[in-house]
């Protein structure tokens, strides 16, 4: 049967509208995306298998075709020039990700009554560590920074399993990260920033084999089944959830329900890398990256071929027959009756200070669109001084502070949504009732920078001074009720 999506008809959205939407993703949206995750990713195939020759690397696309294409008098041979592929793409990108989740997040209720609060940070702590903890935090933010943005959903139970909340959220509820080149919204026609319905749309590998027809055995004969595919389609709104599969020529539905886990309210949260103004979609980190790491590429390569042809000397003979079949090395001897034989030398590496300089101001570009120097990574070069204090790393990694710090606005938010939802499906199925004011949170994020045990010690004297309760200054410093000597 087709699209059916009658829940969803309030929304404007039947049949036509949405195999329009996956259309448009299919044909626009996801090879963009794509693209962005082969260049973080870079991985390597071999077109004739892997021992056939030399792998084939994805940021080679981006290199020009004198450097890729073979000549054509090489039949099947791989006649390439040498390539060189720095990935410094993928790198930067896991030093965003460490700089943001390196540490746990501390989510710290801002409810009223203190009983209440330490209850909703028990089961809020509970249902980030059942979906992943800090695992979860990470793959999303390696999403948004690659994509642009990510979105999480808060997967419905068929019921909860006990009344404790704790207890309940950690058997029950999970958070899952939304993959955007699955994920696709169908925004408010009114404010771009309300999403109306979410749609997730991927192809899977089921366990059963595909056997080809036969009129396709009669015109390929040897033929092999191959592993059998279908597509899900999954539409969700804050009233009702359908799912579609399709392995044929028309979807089925195989599951429709209404939204019980938040009623009024769209189980999913959207997250931008940085955000972006008036547009859904986010600013991601590899997008701007990818002229430059072409550029680089093709220098890299450009030198390993200069490098190759001028590392070794070369010989031109004049007049002198049978040399291109003997060595060339210390102690040969070559005779001939022509004195105009000669032996001419040429070749043999040569400074380029030209090339070296155009490479680094490429690599420093690089730092500079990124906002993430080697030294994010754990690369100390000589020139950037004495770097003793704390104070002194964080001017050197000033920049890579303050994108940090602006995407733990960003970032933070969609925690904080998402914590909410979990209160709202709780507080719905009475198991821990609260008031929508009592569902705030803020969070607390650990320094990305090193800290001084004994500054350390001295801002939680402080924080005690100013009456800060014991138990939130010794969660800060890591510490737990159950730890030994901590009262």
């Amino acid at each position: 049967m087709p699209f059916t999506l009658g829940p969803f008809a309030d929304l404007g959205l039947d049949a036509a509208l949405l195999r329009l939407l996956l259309e448009e993703h299919a044909t626009s949206t996801r090879p963009r995306l794509e693209r962005f995750w082969r260049y973080y990713r870079n991985p390597a195939r071999w077109p004739g298998g892997p021992e056939a020759g030399r792998a084939r690397l994805a940021q080679e696309a981006g290199l020009p075709a004198r450097l890729t294409r073979s000549r054509p008098e090489a039949d099947d041979r791989d006649t390439r020039r040498e390539i060189v592929i720095e990935n410094d793409i993928a790198w930067r990108i896991q030093s965003m990700v460490d700089f943001m989740f390196g540490r746990p997040v501390q989510i710290v209720s801002t409810a009223a009554d203190p009983a209440l609060r330490a209850v909703i940070e028990q089961t809020l702590d509970a249902a980030w560590e059942a979906s992943g903890g800090i695992s979860l935090l990470q793959d999303m933010a390696l999403l948004g920074h690659v994509y642009g943005h990510a979105d999480l959903i808060l997967r419905q139970p068929a019921h909860f399993s006990s009344a404790d909340p704790v207890q309940a959220v950690a058997e029950s509820l999970r958070i899952e990260v939304v993959e955007p080149t699955r994920g696709l919204p169908l925004l408010s026609a009114s404010d771009w920033r309300h999403i109306d319905a979410f749609i997730i749309h991927f192809a899977r590998p089921v366990n059963r084999a595909h056997h080809p027809s036969a009129v396709l055995r009669l015109l390929q004969p040897g033929l092999e089944p191959t592993r059998a595919r279908s597509t899900l389609t999954e539409v969700i709104s804050a009233r009702w959830r359908q799912v579609y599969e399709q392995s044929g020529a028309e979807p089925r539905l195989i599951e429709s329900t209404p939204n019980t886990l938040t009623p009024g309210a769209i189980p999913v949260v959207h997250i931008q890398n940085m955000s972006q103004p008036f547009r859904y979609e986010g600013q991601g980190e590899v997008e701007p990256l990818i002229p430059l790491q072409d550029e680089l590429n093709t220098r890299l390569s450009d030198r390993a071929s200069r490098v190759t042809l001028q590392s070794f000397k070369m010989y031109l003979a004049k007049g002198l027959s049978g040399f291109e079949k003997g060595p060339v090395g210390p102690g040969q001897i070559w005779s001939t009756d022509n004195p105009d034989a000669e032996i001419q030398a040429f070749g043999g590496d040569a400074a380029s200070p030209s090339e070296d300089s155009h490479i680094e101001q490429v690599r420093e570009a690089l730092d500079k669109t990124s906002a993430i120097p080697p030294l994010a990574s754990g690369v100390v070069r000589a020139r950037i001084g004495n770097l003793s204090s704390a104070n002194a790393l964080r001017i050197t990694l000033m920049g890579t502070l303050a994108k940090t710090a602006r995407k733990r606005i960003t970032y933070g938010r969609g925690i904080a949504e998402m914590s909410r939802l979990i209160l709202h499906a709780l507080d719905h199925a009475a198991i821990l009732r609260t008031d929508p004011r009592d569902r705030n949170i803020r969070l607390v994020w650990a320094d990305p920078i090193p800290e001084d045990t004994r500054d350390r010690v001295a801002d939680a004297r402080a924080k005690q001074d100013l009456g800060v309760p014991p138990e939130r200054i010794l969660a800060e410093l890591g510490y737990g009720p159950s730890d030994p000597g901590v009262m």
